[in-house]
């Protein structure tokens, strides 16, 4: 191989050594800030968490604590406050009637609390904690436990009632 083959070959290698040798720093994180109708509150990830951290957690009528059980509204309560000192009424029909926001189930965000007429008609009779995703927390029945469901599900679509945005309407609990 003649010289100036061999040194544009060498030249080559060296360039392609050079970028095989060491990876390209990561791309900074894209962080979106809230547009101006969505609502965001850092304690909704404490309430998240607290939710999906208690799946599990044995039903029980009138239960508002791990140890004890959860019943649907025990377990919203006991989650509000843990995660953010709030006292939230204790049963889904005064929870349904807080003056907080109501909020369209297309716009729902981590937080929110869902109401359901499980029993036809216009009437609350369940409630849950709505996570993200299409997806909730909630105490659905005696001889089950806290659970993640779907809104998507056929079920839970023609129950929906409601949504409120609590962490938005503070007023409407109080600290103990």
């Amino acid at each position: 191989m003649h010289v100036p083959q061999r040194i544009i070959l060498l030249a080559i290698l060296a360039s392609l050594a050079a970028c095989a040798g060491r990876t390209p720093p990561p791309a900074p994180p894209v962080v979106n800030a809230p547009s101006s109708n969505t609502f965001y509150s850092p304690a909704a990830d404490d309430i998240l968490i607290r939710a999906i951290g208690l799946v599990g957690t044995p039903y029980r009528w009138g239960g508002n604590t791990p140890e004890g059980g959860f019943d649907c509204s025990g377990l919203i309560g006991y989650v509000y406050r843990d995660a953010t000192g709030l006292l939230l009424p204790r049963s889904t029909r005064e929870m349904i009637g807080m003056r907080a926001p109501s909020i369209s189930r297309n716009a729902l965000q981590s937080g929110d609390v869902v109401f359901f007429a499980t029993q036809g008609g216009r009437n609350v009779s369940h409630a849950g904690i709505y996570v993200g995703e299409g997806r909730f927390v909630h105490a659905p029945r005696t001889g089950g436990t806290v659970r993640l469901d779907s809104l998507d599900n056929a079920y839970w679509q023609k129950a929906f009632l409601d949504a409120k945005r609590v962490l938005a309407g503070q007023s409407v609990a109080f600290h103990p």
